[in-house]
């Protein structure tokens, strides 16, 4: 198995595909959709356009659809939530399909979604995607964060170093017979660094101190937690969730 990181949906390489890609928005969508399918949701459509998300909703009942919708870090006027995590109970969310549109989440489910395997990962969720990986063994394996509109985001970047330095240990393997470039040795080294103070981190990352300037220290904390679910949600068709 060879991993990749991708800092961005905008790095990947637009010329090939892996056998694998996983999407990764630790702040906070795919920590979000983890927390839904562990609320019981039915499933999850990711859009980057909010017109097309709306109109795809009303396909669907109203007491069984649930409209999320976050811009800038706030929930869109209008959405019956934006993108936290504590957002979702199963009295909320059980058997109900969440439409979500993110400002950068979202958008990277979308760049990968051709690819044959699709999965996403958070933190909350690391040791439960290592097993899937395990159990899947893909050749090839993209770890694509999203960033935010367009640029590096720290905890993206941690998440994927968690996933493959958890694969090194359970399999022996070295940098050399997992890692396909250098930034997934980056990310080893970065999570290697952060490990114990995931946390605090999340204080330092830009996308952290946005969250703080809008009061929002509870989602930090709950998106920094590690290995605390064990659901990894799939792609079933473009832009649709599962929770196999």
């Amino acid at each position: 198995m060879k991993l990749s990181v991708y800092h961005t949906p905008e790095e990947a390489p637009v010329d090939s595909l892996p056998d694998c890609a996983i999407a990764i928005d630790v702040l906070r969508a795919t920590t979000t959709m983890a927390a839904a399918f562990a609320a019981g949701a039915e499933a999850i459509e990711a859009f980057s356009d909010l017109n097309k998300l709306v109109q795809a909703s009303e396909q669907w009942p109203s007491e069984k659809r649930i409209l999320a919708g976050e811009r800038g870090g706030q929930r869109v006027d209008g959405f019956d939530l934006g993108n936290s995590p504590r957002d979702h109970s199963p009295e909320r969310t059980a058997g109900r399909r969440l439409f979500m549109s993110t400002t950068n989440g979202t958008r990277c489910l979308e760049r990968i979604q051709a690819v044959p395997l699709v999965m996403t990962a958070a933190l909350t969720t690391r040791r439960a995607v290592v097993d899937k990986l395990l159990a899947k063994q893909p050749e090839t394996v993209w770890l694509v964060g999203s960033g935010w509109e367009g640029t590096n985001s720290l905890e993206d970047t941690v998440c994927a170093g968690a996933i493959i330095h958890s694969l090194m240990a359970k399999t022996g393997h070295s940098f050399v017979d997992c890692t396909d470039n250098d930034s997934a040795v980056a990310a080893v080294a970065l999570y290697d660094q952060w490990k114990d103070r995931m946390l605090e981190l999340m204080h330092v990352a830009t996308h952290g101190q946005r969250l703080l300037r809008l009061n929002n220290t509870a989602d930090l904390e709950y998106c920094a937690q590690l290995d605390v679910m064990d659901i990894v949600p799939e792609q079933e068709s473009p832009g649709v969730l599962i929770n196999p």
